[in-house]
């Protein structure tokens, strides 16, 4: 069947038959997409993805080759334009190193050097800087500790507070250090103590004692301590916000969280904004309606 699936896409002219590309792909796993581009390499003698790239256009064309392209390369393809783009697209460094796991960030690490020929611990520190760079470098180990440690959240969250609200200045080290070493599960933890001791949030704090890049980042570490799916449910939520839809930050975290926790991320949605993912995309793209209905399916949980 996946070679038949081939067949469908060389047989007719991509031009006229987006709905079938749509159907086709947009309704399989990542894993079977890579099945059937290897398919039609091989009746073929041709690249899929390049196939697709030359009859398609627009941001139809840039879904289509995200989806078509695995979870941990896409990953580092958005590191890689990230860093090598005019400037540094520092949201997309936060977002990725905030909320993936240890295990998928090593694969990331590995997969960077194979795929583009240098370190990418190497290529943020030449790109960024001070204590955002610091903290981005712990992140990129992929090593937080494990586990909760019973004896250690009560110190945790006097710490943070001592090295923001509670002094003269900010000690950035020890945020970091906390932020970027301790388990989620220990996080959350010592966040509900923090809370309990000095009767408000961390991140009220954070605010308050850091700006710029270092606070967006640390404030991304602890949203997705809390909750990965509530995270990216805010960050999709504002993309759709802001004066102009930012369809780069929609289309990346739609098709990044389609195979991980998009019905979280759907629960997530209605619960703190009222109102359905899957409408609020409809409404915000009823001019697109390739590009609405592609990140239409990936709502509502079909692939794969």
């Amino acid at each position: 069947m996946l070679s038949f699936r081939g067949v469908i896409l060389h047989s007719a002219p991509l031009s006229t038959d987006e709905d079938a590309i749509l159907m086709l792909l947009s309704s399989r796993s990542n894993k079977q997409r890579q099945e059937v581009k290897a398919a039609y390499k091989k009746t073929y003698g041709k690249d899929l993805v390049s196939a697709l790239k030359s009859e398609l256009g627009g941001l139809f064309e840039m879904l289509i080759v995200a989806l078509m392209t695995p979870p941990i390369s896409y990953d580092a393809s958005l590191l890689n334009k990230a860093l090598k783009g005019v400037g540094t697209d520092d949201d997309v460094l936060i977002e990725i190193l905030a909320s993936r796991t240890c295990a998928q960030i090593k694969e990331i690490v590995k997969v960077y050097k194979k795929e583009y020929g240098g370190k990418l611990e190497k290529d943020i520190v030449g790109d960024t800087s001070g204590h955002f760079q610091k903290l981005l470098v712990i992140l990129l180990q992929g090593s937080r500790e494990k586990g909760v440690d019973e004896d250690r959240i009560e110190k945790d969250a006097e710490e943070l507070f001592a090295a923001g609200q509670g002094k003269v200045g900010t000690d950035e080290e020890k945020l970091i250090n906390i932020l970027g070493n301790r388990s989620h599960e220990h996080l959350r933890l010592v966040f509900d103590a923090f809370k309990k001791l000095y009767g408000n949030d961390i991140e009220e704090s954070i605010e308050g004692e850091t700006t710029g890049n270092l606070e967006n980042l640390m404030l991304a570490v602890v949203k997705c301590a809390k909750s990965v799916p509530a995270y990216f449910a805010e960050a999709l939520y504002g993309s759709m916000r802001r004066a102009g839809t930012d369809e780069k930050t929609l289309m990346r975290i739609m098709v990044s969280r389609s195979e991980e926790d998009m019905l979280d991320i759907r629960a997530c949605f209605k619960k703190m904004y009222g109102v359905s993912l899957y409408n609020t995309i409809q409404v915000e793209w009823t001019s697109l309606s390739l590009f609405n209905s592609t990140l239409s399916f990936i709502c509502s949980g079909a692939m794969g």
